[in-house]
């Protein structure tokens, strides 16, 4: 399996999508007939996975998420209907919460 950026050729999908959302970052990559869209905002990432003509297979799915946002599929929210797939993780922000290791 190859990942092909193929984000120039999509540049008014792209320049939709940073205009019309939160998103910094936005690439369209080829996975043979599948089209991903990885977008990549201040708090969250999302891939959403294409293919006209068949379901996604979760090989594709495996394949996507360690050349993209690379964690663990637990910590991600992944969303399947037939010929589509969204892939999200949502990015924690602010201080960690202090918890104390001694207790009174």
């Amino acid at each position: 399996m190859k990942l092909i950026n193929i984000t120039n050729g999509h540049a008014q999908l792209v320049n939709q999508q940073l205009s019309a959302t939160d998103a910094k970052l936005v690439k369209v990559y080829s996975l043979g007939q599948s089209t991903v869209i990885y977008s990549e905002a201040p708090t969250h990432k999302n891939i959403v996975i294409i293919n006209k003509k068949r379901p996604i297979k979760e090989v594709e799915i495996d394949f996507v998420i360690q050349r993209t946002i690379r964690l663990p599929k637990e910590e991600l929210e992944i969303l399947r209907v037939h010929n589509f797939v969204e892939i999200s993780h949502t990015i924690r922000t602010g201080r960690p919460k202090f918890v104390s290791l001694y207790s009174d």
